[in-house]
């Protein structure tokens, strides 16, 4: 059988001020690191494949290790901005990258694939942008509004009630888009 994909940001382990800056509905740090944890494994499987989109803990390293030790599923970290506790344990990741284009097999699409361009931060085109290509970001924490005409949308916790995005789940949301090709299709 084939891994699940998914995609997630911002997890912010060990942040304590994340709880207020973010209005995180948790009552300590204790208990936002542990339901973070508990949401993670609940949808990511044991062989399933994460796309972590940057800004995993903020905690001191050996908190970091404890607590990526726990997580499950075989994940590639696509760098943040606050990425220093999570690379000090780089063999936890399959990969680890400042951007990232990602190519799925997708036989609803011509071509039998899905490309999507995975980085911390939301753009405002990207590469192949005009030929359907999706953007996945972060570091926002759901705060900017989302573009229905842009193939693009923040898979950070904050905006998915603290869960990963699963492949299937981030193609319902493309299909609503109202994003429409700018240029005729080519013969």
């Amino acid at each position: 059988m084939k891994p699940n994909i998914f995609f997630t940001a911002d997890h912010h382990f060990g942040h304590e001020n994340i709880i207020k800056f973010s209005e995180r509905p948790f009552e300590s740090l204790d208990q936002m690191n542990e339901e973070l944890i508990k949401r993670w494994n609940e949808k990511v499987g044991t062989n399933d494949v994460v796309y972590h989109l940057g800004d995993i803990s903020l905690g001191k390293p050996d908190f970091t290790k404890e607590v990526l030790d726990r997580l499950n599923g075989n994940i590639h970290l696509i760098k943040g901005n606050h990425e220093g506790a999570a690379l000090t344990y780089p063999k936890r990741f399959e990969s680890i990258r400042d951007y990232h284009e990602l190519r799925i097999d997708e036989p609803e699409n011509g071509n039998g694939k899905q490309k999507i361009i995975l980085f911390h931060y939301a753009m405002r085109t990207w590469n192949s942008s005009h030929r359907g290509i999706w953007q996945l970001y972060g570091h926002s924490h759901g705060t900017l509004p989302d573009d229905e005409m842009k193939l693009s949308f923040d898979v950070g916790v904050d905006f998915h009630n603290f869960y990963p995005v699963s492949y299937e789940e981030v193609k319902e949301i493309m299909k609503k888009k109202k994003w429409t090709p700018p240029f005729p299709p080519r013969n």
